[in-house]
């Protein structure tokens, strides 16, 4: 069984990728959606340049140009193939992280909405009660946004918010990005050691 990642056009990609990288270098299988405005948070984020032809193998030599040996098999999978196994409830995966997740995609989900397969893939795992994290970048929240949320926590989903903490004093920006994909690992259940863990003794 394979993780199943969606980029949405919510700033943050590079959470996205850092937890896609975590995964494939522990030897998990990754498959990841991105929506046309995430390949343009790609671009304008990361100077990361793609289609979905080329994304992964494009997402693979970014991720390894980082120092990273994968030995998980990355795959993509294009966001109108309603076709595509993970449209269905018989799909057997894992957790699906929506990273970084839009406000729009996150009230289309909350609606029961599926306009494109993140939508829908994210509606199967409701369904089928399965693992479902969003991880949401937005500041400040609405009314609506709250209430979006509350609906999708009360039907299962975790609802984890891009807040990057500072009591583990990061003093880069991957020391960030490396404290939020810990988070999205630890409620994955995944061991990590990417962030330094509140009154732990350094061994």
């Amino acid at each position: 069984m394979a993780y199943l990642i969606a980029l949405t056009g919510a700033s943050g990609a590079i959470y996205g990728l850092r937890l896609a990288g975590e995964l494939l270098s522990r030897g998990d299988d990754v498959e990841v959606i991105i929506s046309p405005s995430g390949f343009l948070i790609l671009k304008e984020e990361l100077g990361l340049e793609c289609a979905p032809k080329d994304a992964a193998s494009k997402i693979r030599a970014y991720l390894e140009g980082q120092g990273r040996a994968l030995k998980g098999r990355l795959g993509i999978t294009a966001h109108d193939d309603m076709s595509a196994s993970v449209a269905s409830g018989s799909s057997l995966l894992k957790a699906m992280i929506i990273c970084p997740c839009s406000m729009g995609t996150l009230a289309r989900v909350a609606s029961g909405v599926s306009g494109n397969l993140i939508e829908r893939a994210a509606d199967c795992m409701l369904k089928e009660k399965r693992p479902l994290l969003l991880v949401p970048r937005e500041t400040p929240l609405s009314s609506i946004h709250l209430q979006n949320m509350l609906r999708l926590s009360r039907a299962g989903a975790v609802i984890l918010p891009a807040m990057p903490a500072f009591y583990h004093k990061p003093s880069t920006i991957d020391d960030m990005v490396d404290f939020m994909a810990g988070k999205i690992l630890d409620m994955l259940g995944v061991e990590n050691s990417l962030y330094k863990r509140w009154k732990k003794e350094a061994e």
